[in-house]
């Protein structure tokens, strides 16, 4: 592929990353790996959620929700509002919706056995 025409791909990036940038990289990752988390940023991919909320989407308490989410928030994959005595979460912006969408393809092709898409 040419570089002009990777340039026109909206999920390219268009230059080699820089040391921050990959160990950004890894924290997300190695936070996406972990089942909790990953349930709870799937429910929030079209829509916000307080903790108890989250918690129960995830089978877990409360406490435990809140410990998880405020790793997710550390790490800038959520984010959260005060709604009244509530504090709701979503997504923090597309590019995590499509990075759990896209982990979750792979992760369905991988369980299905059908052929990955190129």
């Amino acid at each position: 592929m040419s570089s002009a025409r990777a340039r026109k791909d909206p999920l390219a990036h268009p230059d080699p990353p820089t040391d921050e940038q990959v160990q950004a990289a890894v924290v997300s990752f190695t936070l996406l790996a972990e089942p909790t988390r990953v349930r709870m940023l799937w429910a929030l991919r079209d829509r916000q959620l307080d903790v108890s909320s989250l918690a129960a989407v995830a089978g877990c308490r409360p406490t435990v929700a809140s410990q998880h989410l405020s790793k997710l928030r550390f790490a800038g994959l959520v984010e959260a509002t005060r709604e009244g005595r509530h504090m709701v979460y979503r997504l923090r912006g597309g590019h995590v919706r499509a990075l759990l969408t896209e982990a979750l393809f792979q992760a369905d092709h991988q369980v299905s056995g059908h052929p990955v898409d190129g």
